[in-house]
């Protein structure tokens, strides 16, 4: 918890009993960093830990998206060193596979990992959907770009899903495997929207009714998302935030406000899509992706204060903070995972 005592106290309360899921939360954005907290267990000291324990956040899903190269080595690799990185510390950290799993963290003292991807195109074949499911995956976003699967966001010609892409969502949601659909054409969107039989999850985005920008979901999306069950993890990237002029918490707390009011407050969360230093500490020119005046070692704290101030109800804020991911989540996973050819931590 923060030690300055800017916060009060139903806030600090309130993350504290909490099961607060960023469902895209990066433990850094210094991707060497990772790489060798990966494969040099002692790289990764008490002092990274507790930073991470300090932001608030129970949850991370800290997924990347591999559009390059070989991607399902890459993949494969990605998914292996956070086994790797998992069992070896697993005293303070959790590999999330079923529903149980997020309250268990919780209980724990542990911080949890939900294995996912932000791109499925390393899913060659349906069989590989159970192959990377069995190796601990839990959550895969059927593209970044355009691939075999359907559209991509950035694509102007808006392709919907193919029918192979039919075939992976309905074997994703055989096996358990949340369909993430935040990068996605427009189309392919609402067509996985339509093809999924379980509840669908935009892990990180935000309204285009706010900021006119392609990665952002239109309300017809937004509403057949809470239609099905799912939730919208709710982005503090700059750009998607506020198209113009400053952009504070106040603007995310807009993104918030619009879900709530035009599905309810059931179906939208966070998934801030940035570490706990921010994105512009790893990247030049300076401050093209941060918000204003924001410590994003403490966003959660900042968000359940902004959401005390526009009197969201205690029940409701712990909803946001992670309640309505977890209600999904526990829909479309398998009660117990199947079993598994990496050893759970």
């Amino acid at each position: 918890m923060p030690n300055e005592p800017a916060y009060s106290t139903l806030a600090l309360d309130l993350v504290r009993r909490s099961t607060v899921i960023d469902m895209l939360g990066l433990l850094t954005l210094n991707y060497t960093k990772l790489s060798s907290w990966e494969t040099q267990p002692a790289c990764f000291v008490p002092r990274d830990f507790e930073k991470l324990r300090a932001s608030g956040i129970t949850i991370f899903h800290p997924a990347v998206g591999f559009t390059n190269g070989d991607v399902y080595a890459s993949s494969l690799r990605d998914i292996t060193g956070w086994n790797q990185f998992i069992g070896a510390h697993s005293s303070q950290f959790l590999r999330i596979d079923c529903p149980g799993d997020l309250e268990a963290a919780k209980a724990s003292g542990r911080l949890g990992i939900v294995i996912g991807l932000q791109n499925s195109l390393h899913f060659r074949t349906v069989e590989d959907v159970d192959c990377f499911y069995r190796l601990g995956q839990r959550v895969s976003q059927l593209t970044y770009d355009d691939n075999a699967i359907g559209g991509g966001s950035t694509d102007p010609r808006d392709v919907g899903l193919t029918p192979f892409g039919a075939q992976i969502v309905d074997r994703m949601n055989t096996v358990g495997m949340a369909v993430d659909i935040s990068h996605c054409s427009d189309r392919t969107t609402l067509d996985a929207l339509h093809a999924s039989s379980k509840p669908v999850l935009v892990t990180h985005s935000n309204c285009r009714a706010l900021v006119p920008a392609a990665r952002c979901k239109t309300d017809e999306a937004i509403r057949l998302l809470a239609d099905k069950g799912g939730v919208i993890g709710i982005t503090m990237v700059r750009g998607f935030v506020q198209s113009l002029g400053p952009a504070t918490i106040e603007d995310v707390l807009d993104h918030i406000d619009h879900v709530a009011g035009l599905v309810g407050v059931e179906h939208v969360g966070i998934g801030s899509d940035v570490d706990l230093d921010g994105r512009d500490a790893h990247i030049r020119p300076k401050k093209r992706f941060d918000l204003d005046g924001i410590d994003y070692s403490q966003k959660i704290f900042d968000l359940t204060e902004g959401l005390i101030r526009r009197k969201y109800s205690p029940a409701n804020i712990e909803l946001i903070l992670g309640g309505n991911f977890q209600r999904a989540l526990a829909a479309i996973w398998s009660p117990e995972p199947a079993s598994q050819s990496e050893p759970r931590a």
